[in-house]
C-alpha cells in the first residue's frame, strides 16, 4: 500500500523538513554495522500478518518476509538466526527506516516513485506481484467487484488503498460508502462483525487476514484488482553495498528456482558441470567477494531457507491456509513475470 501526501507531511515534520526533503538519513555502511551487531534488524507487518510474517507457538517469526529478511542475514553473516524482527503498522515503517530502527524494510511495502524520489528509499528487488483486492461474504452471492453498488466498505485511512477504492467505483458509475478504521485487526473486526459487506486491502493482506476470521471459508477474494502493487524491500539511499547484497539475496532465490536447485539437492548440485549452477554456488568465480561477503552465500541461502519458490509454498502456497496461487509469481519460464537478473 502506498502512502500519500498527508503521511509524507507527517513524516516531513518528524525530520524538520518540508516534504520535499522528507528523506531518509544516509547511513554508509550498514552492513558493517550489522556485523558488528550480529544481528539483521528487518521491520515486518505488525503486530501479525500471517503467511507474511508471524509468531508462531513458540514464539519464533516465521513467514514469507521473514525468509526474505533471513536469506538477507545469510549473505551478510552467513547465518539465516542472526536476525531481529521489529513488527510496525503501516504509519510506523517509513519513520523507522528513515530513523535507523530497522536496516531494511521487508514488510510489503510497495515500489512508488513517491517513496523512491521523495522519501528517499531505495527498492534493491521486487519481491511478490500484488494488487489491491476486495473480500466479501460467499453468502452476497456476487462474482464480481462491479455488483457491489452502494455497498459499506470497509477501509483503511491514509494510505492509497482508500484513493484507489474511491477511484475504481467513480470510474465505474458506482456507490460506496467506506467505514474507515486505522488498525488493521479492528479493521478486520468490523467486517467479520458484520459492520461492512466488503473489506479492501493488497489481496495478500486479504488472503492473510481472511485466516483470522471466524469462518475463513465463508469469505471469499474477488477477481479484480483495483491497482498494482509491485512489493519490494526497502533500503536508505546512500548505501550502494547493502543495497547490492539485499539485491542479490532475493535474486539468488529467484534464479535458484529457475536453474532447479532446490534445499534438498543443493549439495549434489556442487557437482554440476552447469556453470550458471557452479557460480551461483561459488564453486566456480568469487561472486561473493564483489559484494564483500563469502562466495558460498548461495549455498548457505538455499541449504537453509530453499529457492523462491519453495519459500512461497511454505509460507503462501495452497497446502497452506492462505491457499495463495502463484499466478503472475511464477517464473517467466512458467507462464509468471518472476525474472531475475543472472548471478555472473
Amino acid at each position: 500500500m502506498a502512502t500519500i501526501l498527508g503521511a509524507v507531511t507527517a513524516l516531513a515534520a518528524t525530520w524538520g523538513a518540508t516534504p520535499a526533503f522528507a528523506q531518509a538519513q544516509p547511513q554508509a555502511n550498514t552492513t558493517e554495522a550489522v556485523r558488528q551487531r550480529g544481528t539483521l534488524r528487518c521491520g515486518v507487518q505488525g503486530p501479525s500478518n500471517p503467511g507474511f510474517g508471524a509468531p508462531d507457538s513458540r514464539g519464533e517469526w516465521q513467514g514469507f518476509n521473514v525468509d526474505i529478511c533471513r536469506a538477507i542475514a545469510t549473505m551478510i553473516l552467513g547465518d539465516p538466526s542472526k536476525i531481529s524482527i521489529v513488527p510496525l503498522s503501516t504509519q510506523a515503517r517509513f519513520p523507522a527506516l528513515q530513523s535507523g530502527e530497522i536496516d531494511v524494510a521487508t514488510n510489503s511495502t510497495t515500489w512508488t516513485m513517491q517513496r523512491d524520489a521523495q522519501l528517499g528509499f531505495n527498492f534493491p528487488a521486487i519481491v511478490f506481484y500484488d494488487g489491491q483486492g476486495i473480500m466479501v461474504r460467499r453468502s452476497l452471492g456476487i462474482d464480481s467487484a462491479t455488483k457491489l453498488d452502494g455497498a459499506t466498505v470497509c477501509v483503511p485511512p491514509g494510505t492509497t488503498t482508500e484513493l484507489n477504492v474511491t477511484d475504481w467505483f467513480r470510474a465505474r458509475n458506482l456507490r460506496f460508502t467506506p467505514l474507515v478504521i486505522e488498525s488493521r485487526v479492528e479493521l478486520t473486526r468490523a467486517y467479520d462483525a458484520g459492520r461492512c459487506d466488503a473489506i479492501t486491502y493488497d489481496a495478500t493482506i486479504l488472503y492473510a487476514q481472511r485466516t483470522t476470521l471466524q469462518n475463513p471459508q465463508d469469505h471469499v477474494v474477488l477477481p479484480e484488482r483495483l491497482s498494482k502493487e509491485p512489493l519490494g524491500v526497502a533500503v536508505r539511499h546512500g548505501d550502494d553495498r547493502f543495497h547490492d547484497i539485499v539485491g542479490w539475496a532475493v535474486f539468488t532465490l529467484i534464479n535458484a528456482e529457475e536453474l532447479g536447485i532446490t534445499r534438498t539437492n543443493v549439495r549434489e548440485q556442487l557437482n554440476s558441470r552447469d556453470p550458471q549452477v557452479r557460480r551461483l554456488l561459488g564453486v566456480e568465480g568469487a561472486l561473493g567477494e564483489t559484494l564483500g561477503i563469502s562466495n558460498d552465500f548461495g549455498l548457505r541461502m538455499i541449504e537453509a531457507l530453499g529457492n523462491y519458490g519453495e519459500i512461497f509454498d511454505r509460507n503462501l502456497g495452497p497446502a497452506t491456509p492462505l491457499g495463495v496461487d502463484r499466478g503472475i509469481n511464477r517464473l517467466y519460464t512458467n507462464g509468471g513475470i518472476l525474472y531475475a537478473p543472472p548471478n555472473r
